[in-house]
């Protein structure tokens, strides 16, 4: 399945040396439910966008609610990946910040919506440590 992706008032784009990282917000809508119920198939999503966007993976931390839904969380050497779970409402609700320029965190999401079958992505950027 593929997800189409809205993008929210993207910001114009600072100079490179204006910011210290890029902060992205996720809502993805419409997702399989049996996909992001359960600990195992969340954990193993965002490790796969954790791997395709090219970050260095540190450590994962995740809690099963019951009688579902999850929230799981890995720290990056970039910075960190959150993703939180409403299969009643088929929502996911994904937060990915990192402080490289190397690294695409847009092919993380994208991969990651993959795998937990989302059908729509609202996507909203937020430019960190902007001075002014």
């Amino acid at each position: 399945m593929t997800c189409t992706w809205i993008a929210e008032s993207p910001p114009a784009a600072p100079a490179p040396t204006d910011v210290v990282g890029r902060h992205l917000f996720a809502e993805l809508l419409r997702c399989a439910p049996a996909r992001i119920a359960r600990v195992d198939t969340v954990v193993a999503a965002l490790k796969a966008g954790v791997a395709a966007s090219g970050a260095t993976p540190l450590e994962v931390t995740s809690h099963q609610f019951e009688p579902y839904g999850v929230t799981a969380a890995m720290l990056i050497a970039e910075s960190h990946v959150a993703v939180h779970t409403w299969p009643e409402r088929r929502y996911v609700a994904v937060d990915f910040f990192t402080c490289s320029a190397d690294m695409d965190a847009d092919r993380g999401l994208r991969v990651m919506a993959e795998r937990l079958g989302a059908e729509k992505g609202v996507l909203r950027v937020v430019e960190r440590g902007v001075s002014g």
